[in-house]
């Protein structure tokens, strides 16, 4: 997979990852379970698991190459 596309698709699982923790912070003041990966793979354990890895990988791999593929953070600047 090339870097553009594994940006991609490793920044579309943060988002997905961190709107279900999002749910599930909302979901725990409320009373609720609103884990929503869990709600859609619960039946497959495995599976779920593998998109909770997957997110956490996608999250190592955006603070590794940030700097490169962030144009505020690049070389003129920022972080």
């Amino acid at each position: 997979m090339h870097g553009k596309s594994l940006h991609m698709v490793s920044w579309i699982l943060i988002i997905v990852g961190g709107l279900n923790w999002g749910l599930v912070g909302l979901g725990g003041f409320l009373g609720g379970n609103w884990n929503v990966v869990n709600m859609i793979l619960g039946s497959w354990p495995v599976v779920e698991w593998l998109v909770y890895v997957l997110v956490g990988l996608s999250a190592v791999y955006e603070i590794v190459s940030h700097k490169k593929n962030c144009r505020m953070c690049g070389n003129s600047g920022g972080m």
